[in-house]
């Protein structure tokens, strides 16, 4: 949802900022890398459950996210490298506060509660893995209400009322399976439009359609010898 309606716009805005940080020299890798520390350290404050320092931690995890590709663009290093690190990155980053969340509620009252952030990621991950084999093979499979944007959105949600922490994470993953699944009716159609690949022709027949037309023109090279012999 977010990168249908907002994301060119966000883009645009944050170019300035991109610019302004590469002229002080600042790397985009090392602004990933910054963007995965800090996805490292609000895992661990989810885990002790300090929701208030979980939450401005992950503020910090989404800026670097949000910068990195803007640098990137104004050094001119926007290329398949960074887009590999960025989407490794994120992966990354997913995972360490998924466990963070996970080892909160172990160590609850209900520890098998720790299951329900290990399906969102599982779900999540299903959500990128199909945006990422559909443009492999030229298709689109953007858009669903549950992208990579609106969970930090959602999380963020969680950690600030942490009396909805819980019930936040169900309408996480019902939203993230929905996108899944949406995202996966949209690729099936536009897989089943396509042309399908013709047959390949069977080679027996075309050695037998061959046969007559070499007989033919053995006949042909006959008639015209023998029509040189009578001229002579």
């Amino acid at each position: 949802m977010f990168d249908g309606n907002f994301r060119s716009a966000f883009e645009q805005g944050m170019a300035p900022i991109g610019k302004a940080l590469h002229k002080k020299g600042v790397s985009p890798d090392a602004i990933t890398v910054v963007g995965v520390a800090m996805a490292g350290a609000c895992a661990v404050a989810i885990g002790l459950g300090r929701f208030p320092l979980a939450v401005l931690l992950l503020l910090l995890t989404g800026l670097p996210d949000a910068l990195d590709g803007a640098v990137a663009k104004a050094a001119g290093k926007a290329g398949p490298r960074g887009a590999y690190l960025d989407s490794v990155s994120d992966r990354l980053s997913d995972g360490l506060l998924f466990a963070g969340a996970g080892w909160y509620l172990a160590v609850g009252d209900e520890p098998r509660l720790a299951m329900l952030p290990f399906a969102l990621y599982i779900a999540a991950s299903l959500v990128s893995y199909q945006r990422a084999k559909a443009e492999s093979l030229g298709f689109d499979a953007k858009g669903g209400l549950m992208e990579r944007a609106e969970r930090f959105i959602a999380l963020g949600f969680g950690l600030l009322f942490k009396a909805l922490f819980v019930p936040t994470l169900w309408v996480m993953l019902a939203l993230t399976i929905a996108t899944a699944a949406a995202r996966f009716y949209k690729v099936w159609g536009q897989a089943s439009g396509t042309a399908p690949s013709r047959p390949r022709p069977n080679r027996r027949a075309r050695r037998r359609s061959a046969r007559p037309v070499s007989d033919m023109r053995q006949r042909a090279r006959a008639r015209a010898e023998a029509r040189r012999r009578n001229r002579r």
